[in-house]
């Protein structure tokens, strides 16, 4: 990963990562409102919402066209797009950037579903590093009962039923993020992941990552909130539809 010359990263990149179910969408929302209030320029990223490839993955991922390694191409096709045209920039302005997943997902995910760990790092080699990356701990066990608990069954991709894991969606879940789940203990401990209990009520995580972030902002005293000269395209406005598919687990 790109750590950057210092002097020309003078805001902040925050990424959030963790299991489906994890919360990660939650605790982002209370971030930001805190962040705002606070005086803060803040925007908002989600993996898999680039407008330039969005037609391809979902044509890709409705017809079960897509092998591990077109999946993993095609999102870093999208996350290049959205760090180049706003991820980088907004950091480089000034701003707060909170990625709903960064480069660790497909750290984790694509390395559960069969691709080499190195080629993953050679792939995103370019990426910026965050300043933080706040890792919401939750066990594939109770990832899938919190969803289930929302809606009625799982999502084909989510469940890893590309994989062949097993014929039943429940099972195949539990093998799939459990796998997951290990890569992201492995990532935790290469790059310094701040773990949030992810079984706490959303105020107790809550409570947690503001502390982790106003410590941040102690030591690095760098909380710009005027001075913006980049506007972000407004084709990257997030997907708020909740009929449309969103992330890559459809």
């Amino acid at each position: 990963m790109n750590t950057t010359n210092p002097d020309r990263r003078r805001g902040t990149l925050i990424a959030f990562e963790g299991l489906d179910g994890a919360g990660k969408s939650t605790q982002i929302e209370r971030l930001q409102a805190w962040l705002e209030n606070s005086g803060a320029r803040v925007h908002r990223t989600e993996w898999n919402s680039s407008p330039l490839v969005r037609d391809a993955t979902r044509i890709g991922k409705q017809q079960h066209l897509l092998t591990p390694t077109t999946f993993s191409l095609i999102h870093c096709t999208d996350f290049a797009d959205r760090h180049d045209r706003f991820i980088r920039p907004l950091v480089e302005d000034g701003a707060v950037v909170l990625a709903d997943r960064y480069v660790y997902t497909a750290y984790a995910r694509d390395a559960a579903r069969g691709c080499y760990r190195q080629w993953l790092r050679d792939l995103y080699r370019y990426a910026i590093e965050p300043h933080l990356t706040i890792y919401l701990k939750i066990s594939a066990a109770e990832a899938l009962d919190r969803i289930l608990s929302q809606r009625k069954g799982l999502k084909y991709h989510e469940a890893g039923m590309d994989r062949n894991f097993s014929r039943d969606p429940h099972d195949s879940f539990r093998i799939f993020q459990t796998r997951i789940e290990e890569e992201y203990e492995r990532l935790a401990r290469e790059f310094g992941f701040v773990s949030i209990d992810a079984t706490l009520s959303p105020d107790g995580q809550h409570t947690r990552i503001r502390a982790v972030v106003e410590e941040h902002f102690r030591i690095e005293g760098k909380m710009e909130t005027e001075g913006a000269t980049f506007t972000p395209p407004s084709d990257f406005e997030l997907n708020l539809d909740p009929d449309e598919p969103d992330d890559d687990e459809v």
